[in-house]
């Protein structure tokens, strides 16, 4: 989780790689009409957000009930949203990938065929952010390579570590 240009896709893709299991990255569920908004410059507020986060509950919640595990990429930028998310899985672990507005502004600058451009929209996240402390996430800067930030999550949480079979 955290606000765009964080890494959320790459870093959960490789989660997921690690682990071996499904990855879904939640801007794959926005409505169109979110879409256009963002794509516009004009930030989404809770109604927008609502649907799709009850969208990822649920796919969270099916691969609960089958037992299989996930990696979900998703803003999840207060602390509602991610009760809402933990409405699929009260077991859901949270890694917040935290940066700094500028490292963040100068990856969303490089982005080409995103949605989600501007300073102004990421002004409005960074605004919009309940950024959970240690209790409710693992906390990994941006700053850090991809693969370390994977690796010290799945030391932080050892639960979450690839089966050895």
């Amino acid at each position: 989780m955290g606000v765009s240009g964080s890494g959320k896709s790459c870093i959960g893709a490789l989660l997921a790689s690690r682990l071996g299991v499904a990855f879904i990255d939640g801007d794959d569920y926005h409505s169109p009409a979110s879409i256009d908004k963002m794509a516009n410059g004009i930030p989404l507020g809770d109604e927008d957000r609502r649907e799709w986060l009850e969208t990822l509950a649920g796919l969270i919640g099916d691969h609960r009930r089958r037992d299989a595990s996930l990696v979900l990429a998703c803003s999840a930028l207060k602390r509602r949203y991610r009760e809402l998310l933990r409405r699929g899985d009260p077991g859901l672990i949270f890694l917040f990938l935290e940066g700094e507005r500028e490292q963040l502004r100068e990856r969303l600058s490089a982005r080409e065929e995103h949605f989600f451009r501007g300073e102004a929209m990421l002004d409005s996240q960074l605004h919009d952010l309940e950024a959970p402390d240690a209790l409710e996430a693992v906390v990994s800067n941006i700053a850090a390579t991809p693969d370390a930030i994977v690796t010290a999550f799945l030391e932080a949480k050892p639960e979450c570590r690839p089966s050895s079979d």
